[in-house]
């Protein structure tokens, strides 16, 4: 079995064995310079380092190993072990590389972040929060400095110059959130030096899995204040009285709509008005849907939790405040009316990028992760990346015992409550690891009614996440968590006080115990919770409790009729177990037909955002929109530089020079090079002196960008309009994706060249002095207000995708 399993990852792109002799060889051969490397000074790392050359031959390679080795050990009080040196060369080689949870993956990362730098590049480590990202810059901070390396994270609460210090940095930490909406804010900036976020080199991705796979369908988007209508009370007071007559969702609770009932019960509930007569059919109707996706959709302490005085979301793949992000389109104040707070603006997109673009931009990809075999062939199909699979330092003994497996969630919890009070009798720590924030705080009510006090650890108190898991693992600790405890985090036996005695204690009861409240649709996750146990060799034991009222079962099967317990206690037995696994393998190939799905849509649109990145960029760090107004408008470029119009007319599309002394141009009629939008009507304010050119280049420059930006937005919107919608193709025989493509691809066509036609009606219209450009007066505002969110993009739903959640079950 083991052999057939190993041959199939491989075909699916894994290796598991993956150049793993070579790896081992050179380990060896660094042995051999441990000597060396002890008597390098404390100060003379840096000039060690600066001699080797990584690239040269295999004997550079081993020197830098056993130079990194000894610097860890005196400046971290870490000695790598090999396996920890065999995962920062596969790094260095540029695989995905699986450690099994507590191996160090952290030093690994960080040896490999000093090995790309010796190279001559610039390091983001990218991790899934900024946690994590703040506190390994912190901790491999000294080794860094060893190596005469600059290291820097950015977090949420970096202002722009810590942001650009950070970047400017040698090694930069950073969530993933982080770096992608940095790379979006520089879309909107109008001068060189405003720029954030430098050129993409080499990215090193801590939970490799999850940022590549769990958030790739995960679009990053800026959005800005924009003016529009939310719904208001009245309509949201009709929706909250709505019956299940009234609406409908969909088969996976995306989408609700009205009811031909329902349409009639708001229409008389509003005054007898006709919901889709043209006054009310694009403004009634669309906040209707706006409120019925906020009442039916959206649920309190799942997707979101209210605190102080606001709504926040709560990103589901890691359990935490997804902070300073927001919903879309009227839908973040349609829930606050909902919640009973003051509604915030309406807004619209500005730009978005998904998480699998943003990595994309980098020429160089490696990344680690304790779960990195399963996802193979995501890895493969969507990066190019292969898996090296290094063995653990010290054996696992964790004792993963078998399912259990229940008709209903009500026996399911019973028999939790059940578990976990007679394991916490013993004294031994336990961990229950749950999906989201409602079923954490339902569990916790009862273990209290049955006399076992736990600590809460959700969304709602993620400030505390740290000192909870630190006591975690203390005799009689009983901790109730999301998913946001199950990646990066240590939890130590005995607790963080490093008492050996009370760690020996723990050792004796067994270790940490996790419980997880219900499989997740991938077994990855599953793995992932398990693995707060058994860490480094530790002693541990991992159980799950299912139902088949369970969200993986009911999403993903269907029955003919019920399945039905023999027994008293509402076990399903082990054709429990077989309906969960069916349930889960489903689960996975559906959200892989979804994630090629999505990135077939998404990859034209990347390839326009690149573009548009590009005429931007060109335009912020160059004089080329001067240069194009210039040739394009000459009189107006005249009369705000004092340059006659004959001379202008001989520069053969260049920028004409300034002519001092010059008479200033007043006659502003169009040239014939001009749009046919132009009018003798639009006479433009001629300055009293001529514009200093630094000063027009900035204008010119402005303008261009405040209409490439209107475009592209404007060219998003029409984007998810037709993904909206383009579905219904398929109805016609016709391929929605072929469909898709053929439109945008026209739409875009004409972009650049209605974007500059608009930019040069502004320049011959707009305010332009020695003070700037004037845009307001034209009436062409930017967003003074921009946030960001992220929403899960499986708005493809293909035909494959649908047949496997249809599946009918051959049991019960």
């Amino acid at each position: 079995m083991g052999k057939l399993t190993n041959s199939m990852w491989r075909l699916l792109g894994s290796q598991s064995s993956r150049n793993q002799s070579k790896s081992v060889a050179l380990i060896d051969d660094a042995d051999k310079h441990t000597e060396w490397a002890a008597e390098v000074a404390d100060d003379g790392f840096v000039a060690e380092a600066e001699k080797l050359d990584l690239g040269a031959d295999r004997a550079e390679v081993t020197k830098f190993l056993a130079l990194a080795r000894e610097a860890a050990d005196r400046t971290l009080g870490l000695r790598a072990f090999d396996v920890q040196l065999q995962g920062a060369l596969r790094l260095l080689e540029g695989d995905i590389v699986e450690m099994a949870t507590g191996e160090g993956k952290t030093l690994s990362g960080a040896i490999a972040a000093i090995g790309h730098v010796l190279q001559g590049h610039r390091v983001h480590v990218i991790s899934v929060n900024d946690y994590l990202a703040a506190r390994d810059a912190e901790w491999m901070a000294p080794l860094f400095e060893a190596f005469g390396m600059v290291v820097k994270s950015v977090t949420e609460n970096s202002d722009r110059a810590e942001r650009k210090e950070a970047y400017a940095a040698d090694v930069t930490y950073a969530s993933v959130n982080e770096i992608g909406f940095d790379v979006l804010r520089d879309q909107l900036v109008v001068s060189a030096d405003e720029l954030v976020s430098p050129k993409p080199d080499i990215a090193i991705i801590d939970e490799a899995d999850s940022v590549l796979v769990d958030e790739a369908l995960v679009p990053l988007v800026l959005a800005g204040a924009a003016e529009g209508e939310v719904p208001d009370q009245a309509i949201h007071d009709v929706v909250a009285r709505m019956k299940n007559k009234h609406y409908e969702i969909d088969a996976e609770g995306r989408n609700v709509s009205l009811t031909d009932e329902g349409a009639a019960f708001v229409e008389e509930e509003l005054g007898g008005i006709n919901l889709y007569d043209e006054e009310h059919v694009g403004t009634t109707l669309v906040h209707v849907n706006v409120a019925m996706h906020a009442q039916y959709l959206l649920e309190r302490d799942i997707d979101y939790i209210v605190r102080d005085g606001g709504v926040h979301l709560i990103n589901a793949s890691r359990g935490r405040v997804a902070q300073l992000q927001r919903w879309p389109d009227g839908v973040q104040a349609a829930v606050e009316i909902k919640e009973g707070l003051a509604q915030s603006d309406s807004g619209e997109v500005i730009d978005t990028l998904t998480v699998q673009a943003l990595i994309g931009r980098y020429p160089t990809v490696c990344g680690m992760t304790g779960t990195a075999l399963a996802a193979g062939e995501q890895f493969r199909q969507f990066y190019d990346l292969f898996v090296s699979q290094i063995p653990p330092n010290t054996p696992n003994i964790r004792i993963d015992e078998g399912d259990r497996v229940y008709d209903t969630k009500a026996n399911k919890v019973e028999a939790i409550v059940a578990y976990v009070k007679e394991v916490h009798e013993t004294g031994q720590p336990i961990l229950i690891g749950t999906h989201d924030v409602a079923e954490s705080e339902e569990l916790a009510y009862f273990l209290d009614k049955a006399g076992v006090t736990c600590v809460v650890l959700n969304a709602k108190n993620d400030a505390e996440e740290a000192k909870i898991i630190a006591e975690a693992g203390t005799r009689d600790a009983v901790t109730v968590s999301t998913q946001m405890a199950g990646r990066g985090t240590d939890i130590k036996l005995g607790g963080s006080s490093g008492d050996d005695a009370a760690r020996d204690e723990i050792v004796e009861l067994g270790g940490l115990c996790v419980v997880g409240t219900g499989r997740y649709d991938t077994e990855r996750l599953d793995s992932q919770l398990r693995g707060r146990a058994g860490r480094q060799g530790d002693p541990g034991r991992s159980v799950f409790f299912s139902s088949l009222e369970d969200p993986v079962v009911t999403k993903n099967l269907a029955f003919k009729r019920d399945p039905v317990s023999q027994s008293e206690d509402g076990s399903m037995g082990a054709k429990g177990v077989d309906l969960i696994q069916q349930a889960q393998r489903i689960a996975e190939g559906v959200m892989l037909e979804l994630h090629s799905n999505t990135w077939r849509y998404n990859k034209l649109v990347n390839q326009q955002r690149d573009i548009i990145v590009k005429r931007r960029m060109e335009v912020v760090t160059t004089e080329v929109a001067l240069d194009e107004l210039a040739d394009k408008e000459p009189e107006r470029y005249a009369a705000l530089t004092g340059a006659s119009t004959e001379s202008t007319e001989n520069t053969e599309g260049a920028a004409p020079a300034d002519h001092e002394g010059a008479k200033t141009a007043t006659d502003t009629a169009d040239s014939g090079d001009t749009a046919d939008t132009d009018t003798a009507e639009s006479a433009p304010t001629t300055p009293t002196e001529p514009v200093d050119r630094d000063v027009l280049v900035q204008a010119a420059r402005e303008i261009v960008l405040f209409h490439l930006d209107r475009a592209w937005a404007d060219h998003l919107a029409f984007v998810s309009d037709v993904r909206s919608s383009i579905h219904l193709r398929a109805l016609g025989r016709e391929s929605p994706l072929d469909e898709f493509h053929k439109l945008i691809l026209e739409a875009f066509t004409t972009l650049p060249t209605e974007a500059l036609d608009n930019a040069r009606t502004t320049f011959r219209e707009a305010r332009i002095t020695n003070d700037g450009v004037d845009l307001g007066a034209s009436d062409l505002h930017r967003s003074t207000t921009t946030w960001t969110y992220m929403v899960h993009d499986n708005l493809f739903s293909s035909g494959g995708a649908k047949t496997l959640q249809g599946i009918i079950g051959i049991f019960g």
